[in-house]
């Protein structure tokens, strides 16, 4: 189904595919919705832990960087899943390099929360 739509009209489409995207991903995504609600959690507290914009830019980066990996990983299983039920040595790579994704968008939050709200310690450490 092709969008038809151009200009603002197409902003306005585009916009409500995405939620219903966002939408249907919650819904059928246990992994997704527990890291919406950890994102829930941390964003607001970027807000308080980050000492100026760029230590808020990077945290906030980080945590919406991981949901936005977890969306294009869920996107490669569906459409790895739509083709077939059988297993396919290239099907399970697909899916195995999209859960690796998720995995090391989850180091870089970790390691970017962790060197902020370590910051002091780490500046200590290298003296």
């Amino acid at each position: 189904m092709k969008n038809e739509a151009t200009g603002f009209a197409r902003l306005i489409a585009a916009s409500g595919y995405s939620l219903k995207g966002l939408r249907n991903t919650y819904a059928t995504e246990g992994a997704f919705r527990q890291e919406v609600w950890l994102a829930a959690v941390l964003l607001p507290l970027a807000l308080f832990v980050g000492d100026n914009a760029l230590e808020v830019a990077m945290l906030t980066s980080s945590v919406l960087l991981l949901l936005v990996v977890e969306l294009l990983n869920t996107a490669i299983e569906k459409v790895v899943d739509r083709i077939g039920d059988g297993y396919h040595e290239l099907s399970g790579a697909a899916k195995d390099a999209g859960s690796a994704a998720v995995l090391l968008a989850l180091i870089i939050l970790f390691t970017v929360w962790l060197c902020v709200l370590l910051q002091g310690d780490i500046a200590a450490i290298n003296l």
